[in-house]
């Protein structure tokens, strides 16, 4: 059975996953970051995340096949231990969020990381690996709550001045951990049921489209001009899930 959403709802869930996979696919999950607080705006934030969850998991296989053996292993393994805490932080304060805490929290978290696109400072020099773990644990968090990890993440690897390929292909595995991670809470909180599992099968195609569509596109696509759109589009959807919530 599917969930009774309306033509609006369902047309902002499409374009979200399509979104997503075409992030994950060719630009290392960075405008991956709307589609949550996208869906949020016509179903409740904790639904649109347990939705999205098996998906993300479906276009995590789908983009650590194409990139792997080009990602960053020391990097990756530096991460883990504080993509469990976040994750963990998450699941602890999760219930004694309301759902419009969770648009507000969503909302918030949805303007600073597009204010951090829009300045997105440039390191002069690496940054130095102790700041890994609090990265790493800010990603969990923030991707436990809204699907949001990429921008901890960037402000982390942008500056360690990996490849490209390398940058891409270290934030798709990094991303699969953190949802392997992810997947027990949200069962055990109940954000992923036998309805909301139906409607994620129903949308795989579509996050398989949008990952084919990324990895085409990632040498093709103006990326200033691209992410000039998505942090335009995350201000309205942060600045209106806030009033939302107020």
């Amino acid at each position: 059975m599917l969930p009774d959403y309306s033509v609006i709802a369902w047309l902002l869930i499409v374009f979200s996953v399509y979104l997503t996979g075409v992030s994950k696919g060719g630009f290392a999950g960075g405008f991956g970051t709307l589609s949550v607080p996208l869906m949020a705006l016509a179903i409740s934030p904790a639904q649109a995340a347990g939705l999205l969850l098996p998906l993300l998991l479906v276009m995590d296989v789908f983009a650590v096949k194409a990139w792997w053996g080009k990602q960053a292993v020391a990097e990756v393994w530096r991460f883990v231990p504080g993509l469990f805490i976040g994750v963990a932080v998450g699941t602890l304060l999760f219930d004694s969020l309301s759902e419009q805490g969770l648009r507000l929290v969503l909302g918030v978290i949805t303007l600073l990381f597009a204010t951090y696109m829009l300045l997105k400072p440039v390191a002069r020099k690496p940054i130095s690996t102790r700041w890994a773990l609090p990265a790493a644990s800010v990603c969990g968090f923030t991707s436990f709550i809204a699907h949001a990890g990429a921008p901890p993440l960037n402000v982390y690897l942008l500056p360690r001045k990996l490849s490209k390929e390398t940058f891409i292909a270290t934030c798709a595995v990094s991303f699969a951990v953190v949802n392997v991670i992810k997947l027990a809470p949200y069962m055990w909180l109940g954000e992923i049921n036998v309805t909301s599992a139906w409607a994620s099968l129903l949308l795989v195609p579509i996050a398989w489209i949008g990952v084919r569509n990324g990895l085409w596109l990632q040498s093709r696509v103006n990326e200033v001009l691209f992410y000039r759109l998505v942090i335009l589009a995350m201000f309205l959807v942060g600045l209106n899930l806030i009033y939302q919530a107020i």
